[in-house]
């Protein structure tokens, strides 16, 4: 009876051990980093060299850097590979989008990858094939690329990207505290016949207010339109917003910094412009 015992207690303590072991090696094993590449038309999936399937592609595997070549399948006209270096990085995925043309200057799409950055600061840095294409963070003006931004919380939301003579791109993204997201886009020319189309009414312009150079590198937004008030968010120098009030007495003004957010920037660090309408992307030239 005792013998029974005694094999029953080291049968406990040996699965006890085993379940800590292996507890322990899945807490410290490093998460797997994400990859999910989408095209338009089909096409095979390389990395590293060695085909790993085709699109639509999702897989998960170890972080670090990794060559990815998407070859499309087309029978109908010949269409340019696509190949781009990407750093895949633990516990977030990189998302690539592309859609393939007969040539380089007539494809599009996107590359959005993550770096880490350390504390909770959320960064997004945001570049364009071509530059200076003007860039909207959900819906808001925030300026034209090469664009860089600390004052991005953490969530979800849609960069848009418009350029004279391109075709608008957009893509959903989730930021994370800690790492910095990097938006890579190439936009497609707009080859669509222009229809005329009629001259349209005058709108009325609205202020707005440029975030001008500050000593901290930001400006921060409060609740009140008091530098003793509470801070709510931040802006960059450089970006600009629609003023929705202008306080009389300290001439602060409110401004909707992020959707549906609003709040106070002191007009020390805020220039007023004379127009508030977005910058608009002008209708395409028609193709002789």
């Amino acid at each position: 009876m005792r013998k029974l015992k005694f094999a029953a207690l080291i049968i406990g303590i040996t699965l006890v051990i085993l379940l800590v072991i292996f507890y322990v090696v899945g807490y410290f094993r490093p998460k797997s980093a994400g990859l999910i590449i989408e095209t338009q038309p089909q096409a095979a999936v390389l990395i590293n060299g060695q085909q790993e399937g085709r699109t639509n592609f999702e897989i998960t595997r170890a972080q670090g850097e990794v060559v990815i070549k998407l070859i499309p399948e087309s029978f109908d006209k010949p269409l340019v590979p696509f190949e781009t270096k990407v750093n895949l990085v633990s516990g977030v995925k990189t998302v690539i989008r592309r859609n393939f043309g007969e040539s380089l200057e007539t494809s599009s799409g996107t590359v959005i990858s993550f770096e880490k950055i350390g504390g909770q600061e959320v960064g997004v840095s945001i570049i364009s094939t071509p530059d200076a294409s003007q860039v909207k963070i959900d819906g808001q003006v925030r300026g034209f690329t090469p664009y860089k931004s600390s004052a991005v919380s953490p969530g979800s939301h849609i960069i848009s990207l418009s350029a004279q003579g391109y075709k608008d791109e957009s893509i959903d993204v989730r930021t994370y505290e800690g790492y910095k997201l990097t938006a890579e886009f190439k936009l497609a020319p707009n080859t669509e016949q222009a229809s005329p189309s009629p001259t349209p009414e005058p709108q009325e312009e609205k202020p707005q207010v440029k975030i001008l150079s500050t000593p901290t590198g930001f400006l921060r937004v409060r609740n009140e339109p008091s530098a003793l008030a509470r801070e709510v968010g931040q802006v960059d120098p450089g970006e600009t917003f629609e003023i929705l009030e202008e306080d009389e007495e300290t001439g602060w003004y409110k401004i909707e910094y992020e959707k549906d957010q609003e709040g106070w920037v002191s007009n020390q660090y805020a220039s007023k412009t004379e127009s508030s309408k977005e910058t608009s992307t002008p209708s395409p030239t028609p193709t002789p």
